[in-house]
This record gives structure tokens, sequence and C-alpha cells, in this order.
């Protein structure tokens, strides 16, 4: 009998698994970085400047970077703020709870909107009928309060607004005080509050001023009890 045929390997060298492996990496490598290069460097710059340089490129601070960043607005302050939403948190909580005897019995609503913390007076509480003249029998105490409140909120802006309903304005004014319309006689009832806030001692320059009239009520004028809601003063924290 004749030797058996021996079989041949056709394998690959061992060597070369990883010399493949190698290159197949190398390819990798050099793809990903033909495709950085062609990225817009706005976009590269936009997504490393949130590391607030941690990469050592760019340099931390109060913007996300120097330069075209920073022109375009892209400060911490136009971010949303935590902080800042817990703060207004906490002022809403003191407001409602200092003033909780005057919401029970319906001369203050304390409440949030878009614009900020809005405390609204009854103006029943403290002016007459046609009248901007300030009853400070009736409610120097709740606007004492109402400063107190204020004073806490160092440095944030106040805007005090006046509304009435729909009726009319009257002869109801004494003296001197005679309103055209109910334009007039929000606005003035308005500053009145200001001024007592002012003489309190609340700074002239966190405080704003508007009348509305009838504009914006809060509840049906056709009711006498949604009419008196919507005579009322608005003190406005304003939202930073």
């Amino acid at each position: 009998m004749g030797k058996k045929s021996e079989k041949k390997s056709y394998a690959a060298p061992e060597y070369m698994l990883t010399y493949g492996d190698m290159v197949t990496l190398l390819l990798t490598f050099f793809v990903a970085m033909f495709t950085f290069g062609e990225a817009d460097p706005r976009e590269m710059r936009l997504i490393l400047s949130s590391f607030s340089g941690n990469l050592g490129v760019f340099e931390g601070g109060m913007t996300l970077s120097k330069g075209q960043l920073a022109d375009m607005g892209m400060t911490i302050e136009s971010l949303p703020s935590t902080e800042r939403g817990s703060s207004m948190a906490r002022s809403i909580k003191q407001a409602q709870e200092i003033l909780k005897p005057e919401i029970r019995s319906k001369m203050v609503r304390v409440s949030e909107d878009e614009r900020g913390i809005v405390i609204s007076l009854a103006s029943d509480t403290f002016f007459g009928p046609g009248s901007a003249r300030l009853n400070l029998e009736r409610g120097a105490d709740l606007l004492k309060k109402v400063v107190q409140l204020v004073e806490r909120a160092t440095n944030q802006k106040l805007r005090i607004e006046g509304h009435t309903d729909d009726t009319p304005v009257g002869e109801g004014g004494a003296g001197e005080e005679r309103y055209r319309d109910n334009w007039q006689l929000s606005t003035a009832r308005a500053l009145a509050v200001l001024a007592h806030m002012t003489k309190e001692g609340v700074p002239g320059n966190r405080l704003q001023v508007g009348g509305f009239a009838d504009n914006k009520p809060i509840e049906s004028n056709d009711t006498p009890e949604g009419r008196a809601y919507n005579r009322r003063v608005d003190i406005v924290m304003l939202r930073n």
C-alpha cells in the first residue's frame, strides 16, 4: 500500500489576525478624523464648551465660552434656574402664611402667574366708591404686612396695578377727586398705594405703576361679588 497523501492547510498565519485587527482600527480612526474635519466649527465649539474648561481648551466663567458664543447671549443668566424657581416658591409660601387671616376674610388673594407673585388687595378695603384716597384706618395693618413681604425680597422689582369693575365712574369722589373714567381712577389708586409704600421705605427705583380700568377682570362682572373681586390693586413681585 502507498503512503496516504498529506492534506495541505490553507489557514492564514496567526500573526495575520493581529495585523488585520490593527488595520481595521487604523481605518476606523482615520474615518473618525475625517468626519470631525468636516464638522461645522461652531457646532463643535457649542459641544465642547459645555465641558466648561475641563478639556483644558476653554476658560470657565459666567459665559459658556468667550467670543461669539458670549455675543449670542448664551450666558448662565439666560438659562433656566432651579434656584430662582425655589426662591419664588418660598416667597409665595411666605406671603400665604403672613397674610393668612386676610386671605380667609377675602381681603387679599395671593397667586402666581407668568409675571411673578401677585398680591391682590380688595379696593373696597382701602378706597371709598369713586375715590383714590387711602383709608388707612381699615387697611394700614394689611399694607404694613405687604411692605414687610416686599422688603424680604431684596432688589426684586414690583409693579403696582390698579383695576376696576365695568361700572362707570360716578360722583363718589370727595372734594377735588373727580375722575373722568375708570382709567384715571385705577391709575390714581395704584399711585396712592405706591406713595404709601415709598413712605414706608420701599425704594422708588424698585417700583412700577399702571392702571388698567376694567380690562383685566379676574371674575365675571355679572354679580356683585365678581365686581368686588375685580375692584382691586395688584402688587406684582416680578420674576427676574
